[in-house]
C-alpha cells in the first residue's frame, strides 16, 4: 500500500540530511514542497530528479483531499518543507490528519529541526520543555505571553529577525528582565551564534548588533535564575 512520507530537510547545512531521507526522496513518485524553488536546490545537491508540487499554507486546504486520493490510488508521496520537519511551524498537520482519516499510512522520518539544538545548547533543563513556535503577530500575543509567565518548563519560541528585539522587550515586560534566555541564530550555518544572559542583557546586545538570520529564543522556566543554580533547584 502506498503511503505519505514526512521527510525532514536540513535547516542550513545540506549535509545534515539523513541517508534514509535521501533514499525515500529517490523512491517516491513525487514530492510535495513548501517552495519548489528552495527544494529544487536541495534536490539538485542530492542529484535527485523527481516531480515537485507546491504544498504551502496558502493552498493546503484546497489540495489535501486530492493528495490523499492520489496516495490511496497507489502513488507514494513525500512531504518536505523549506527547512526542518514538516508540521513543526510549517505545513503538514492538515495533510497528515487527512491521510490518517482516510486510512492512509503516514511514515515520519527523524531529522533536522531548529528547536532541539537550540534547546540543548541553551544550558537550561531540557528533560521537559514547552514549544510555542511563532507567537501570534498581533491579536492574542501579549495574552499568550502572560499565560506563559508562570511556566516552569523551558520555553522555546521561533522569531523572525525583524521582530526579535520587540519580542524580547515583550518577554521582559511579562517575564521580567532578569529571566534568563538563550537566543540562537543561523543554526548549522557558517555564522551560527547563541547569545546567553538575562532578557535585559540580550535586548541590549541585539540593539547594538542588527539581528540577521533565523532565530530560536529559549527562555528559562520560572524559578530558574542562573544556569549554575539548575542542579540545586532540581534537587529541591
Amino acid at each position: 500500500m502506498a503511503k505519505l512520507y514526512i521527510v525532514p530537510t536540513p535547516i542550513g547545512n545540506l549535509d545534515d540530511i539523513t541517508l534514509r531521507a535521501i533514499n525515500v526522496l529517490r523512491e517516491v513518485d513525487f514530492i510535495l514542497a513548501e517552495d519548489t524553488r528552495t527544494s529544487s536546490v536541495l534536490l539538485h545537491h542530492l542529484s535527485i530528479e523527481k516531480p515537485l508540487r507546491s504544498h504551502h499554507k496558502f493552498n493546503e486546504h484546497a489540495t489535501v483531499a486530492a493528495v490523499a486520493e492520489t496516495i490511496a490510488a497507489g502513488r507514494n508521496v513525500a512531504l518536505i518543507s523549506d527547512a526542518g520537519t514538516p508540521g513543526i511551524s510549517d505545513p503538514g498537520f492538515l495533510l497528515v490528519r487527512t491521510c490518517l482519516e482516510a486510512g492512509i499510512e503516514v511514515e515520519t522520518l527523524p531529522g533536522a529541526t531548529a528547536c532541539i539544538p537550540a534547546l540543548v545548547q541553551s544550558g537550561f533543563p531540557c528533560d521537559r520543555f514547552c514549544f510555542e513556535g511563532f507567537l501570534p503577530q498581533k491579536k492574542g500575543r501579549m495574552k499568550r505571553l502572560a499565560e506563559l509567565a508562570s511556566e516552569e518548563r523551558t520555553i522555546i519560541f521561533y522569531e523572525s529577525p525583524f521582530r526579535v528585539v520587540k519580542c524580547l522587550e515583550q518577554l521582559a515586560e511579562t517575564f521580567g528582565a532578569e529571566r534568563r534566555v538563550a537566543v540562537s541564530r543561523e543554526l548549522t550555518k557558517k555564522f551560527e551564534q547563541t547569545v546567553r544572559g538575562t532578557i535585559g542583557e540580550v535586548i541590549e546586545h541585539f540593539r547594538e548588533h542588527q539581528p540577521k538570520g533565523e532565530f530560536v529564543i529559549v527562555v528559562a522556566g520560572k524559578g530558574l535564575k542562573t544556569n549554575r543554580a539548575t542542579s540545586e533547584e532540581e534537587d529541591e
